[in-house]
């Protein structure tokens, strides 16, 4: 067997365990993306028949929604950003929505519910109180009935041995409350004061984690941002997650949503993470435990974060005092190249409106800006297609000499002027672009829900269209990879016709391995957003276009090497 033949079989192999094993291997190593939809009659449906959702009715869940909200009085929670009410029986926050983003792209669609109360379909909510404060189950009093933003609501309770507890509770126009605790001593002698807080939810994110995105618990502490604790660890129940800090935060973090309890800067607390029966998970803190003398007061000042991870909210947040909240996203390695990346992409959308014409702009702008190191590579290579016989001639002569070999081939570049690393430098350069642009387009909330043309109505999620069946005629979905778009096909055209423009490699191999790779490249990017589809198909387009510019100025790249 030739040497070519059987660089082309392993190629073939591998290529084959790639394709079987993608569907294993992209739920770790790539975020999941939402179920692929089309918009018919105004309302969205999903291409595939969308599982069960195993959260949606916990065992701990006993009525619906609206009974529970029924059973108890509440104050109302009116803001630009947030619906929802405040549960006067313990003073908690169990029912919120978010008014500015809905579950699909279909008119109709609800907004986005982030807490419901205990004993109701995926509970999920928050409480501060303070240890041997009012009964779990005791009624509140309250200043008004609507909470919202310049009107804060004050709640009032007691105790059996003569504490008096208040809680106020203020709201910006997006998703922050500030929550001032004050206990005053009325009784006779001194007790022990300590305020804490929770965070309660039910199930699973329904959002999984992976190498590229994390879900689930996360904390600030130690001035850093933890993503180690998951679900699953939590499951576990090999000890409870704790941790001491002064600054910080702890929370659960969905793809798009997050709740974070935020203690007062320069307040040291201990915060911890624990799993509960019925699938329940929770974070708390606690602050120091303080000795309170009578007719004395104490107050505590707690933030709350309720609401999407919008960057440049949480931004702004983030500069206003609130510790790395921005670290929220899980940016990652690149951060010093994604954040600018998502600044420029974000500035484009609102220039023209259309978040697809913005990531076309934004291809040509980073195209524009690689154009002279494409160039310099053509140059490159044109110098090292004109030394290709002298260097052939180079490796036959000392062939059975390969440390004079190695020798007389770099005095040979030295004479020629070349650099046989210099075809490498744009693709080192361009690793760390298309990886932050990778996760710019992933994760960040702005393109969710953002539509492109005709059938694209979302960019964040698959191309739904796909002529395996026949664009939904036929009544079933192409799984994975399998699921090959209207987008992924044209990537895989369009790659194709840019491999096609270079000069034949000289091994046959080559050639094969090279025919063959748009369209692995094809069945990788299928199960991928949309929008970063839209991405690689627009570079494509440009590459060919300034290929032809460039082979037009090194035309020695298309001749034949000489003899």
């Amino acid at each position: 067997m030739t040497e070519e033949r059987r660089n082309f079989i392993l190629f073939a192999v591998i290529a084959a365990v790639i394709l079987i094993g993608w569907q294993v291997g992209a739920r770790y190593f790539l975020p999941a993306n939402p179920p692929a939809t089309v918009v018919v009659d105004g309302k969205s449906r999903p291409v595939a028949n969308p599982a069960a959702d195993p959260t949606a009715d916990s065992p701990a869940a006993t009525r619906t929604r609206a009974q529970v909200l029924a059973e108890t009085p509440r104050v109302r929670i009116d803001t630009p950003a947030l619906s929802g009410s405040i549960n006067l029986k313990g003073a908690r926050i169990d029912d919120l929505v978010l008014k500015r983003h809905r579950e699909t792209v279909a008119g109709d669609s609800q907004p986005i519910r982030l807490f419901s109360p205990a004993g109701a379909p995926e509970a999920y909510f928050t409480q501060l109180g303070w240890q041997g404060g009012p009964a779990a189950d005791a009624v509140w009093r309250a200043s008004g009935t609507v909470l919202s933003p310049g009107t804060p609501v004050t709640l009032e309770a007691t105790n059996a041995t003569g504490q008096r507890f208040r809680i106020e509770i203020a709201i910006d126009g997006d998703y922050l409350f500030t929550i001032k605790q004050t206990v005053a001593n009325a009784g006779a002698a001194p007790v022990q004061v300590t305020p804490y807080g929770f965070v309660n939810r039910s199930g699973h994110s329904k959002d999984p984690t992976s190498w590229q995105q994390h879900t689930g618990p996360m904390s600030v502490h130690g001035g850093a941002a933890d993503y180690s604790l998951s679900f699953a660890k939590l499951d576990d129940k090999k000890g409870e997650p704790r941790f001491s800090t002064t600054g910080g935060w702890l929370g659960f973090s969905d793809k798009y949503w997050l709740t974070a309890l935020i203690p007062a800067n320069g307040q040291p607390f201990d915060g911890q993470f624990r799993a509960g029966s019925n699938s329940t998970y929770q974070a708390d803190f606690a602050l120091p435990s303080r000795a309170l003398p009578p007719g004395q007061a104490l107050t505590t000042t707690t933030r709350l974060f309720a609401g999407a991870k919008e960057t440049r909210l949480l931004d702004r947040y983030a500069d206003a005092g609130v510790p790395r909240l921005d670290y929220a996203i899980d940016w990652g390695w690149f951060r010093v190249v994604e954040k600018p990346i998502f600044y420029y992409l974000d500035w484009l959308f609102r220039l023209v409106g259309n978040f697809g014409v913005a990531i076309i702009l934004l291809t040509i702008t980073i195209r524009a800006l690689m154009f002279p190191i494409a160039q310099r590579q053509f140059a490159s290579m044109a110098k090292m297609r004109v030394m290709q016989p002298k260097m052939k001639a180079v490796q036959e002569r000392f062939k059975d000499d390969k440390e004079r070999m190695q020798k007389e081939v770099m005095a040979l570049y030295k004479q020629e002027g070349a650099n046989p690393l210099a075809g490498c430098l744009p693709t080192l350069l361009q690793i760390p672009i298309f990886y932050a642009l990778y996760k710019v387009l992933s994760l960040t909330i702005e393109m969710r829900h953002q539509p492109f043309v005709a059938w694209i109505k979302d960019l964040s999620a698959p191309d739904p269209l796909t002529p395996i069946n026949l664009f939904g005629l036929l009544p079933f979905s192409p799984p994975g990879f399998l699921h090959l778009g209207v987008l992924a096909i044209l990537l895989g055209v369009t790659m194709w016709l840019q491999f096609r423009m270079n000069p034949s490699a000289p091994d046959p191999a080559t050639q094969q391995v090279m025919g063959i790779m748009p369209w692995v490249m094809m069945f990788f990017f299928a199960p991928l957003a949309a929008g970063l589809q839209l991405y690689y198909v627009a570079s494509n387009l440009i590459s060919i276009g300034q290929q032809k510019l460039l082979y037009a100025r090194h035309p020695q790249l298309k001749e034949a090497p000489a003899k």
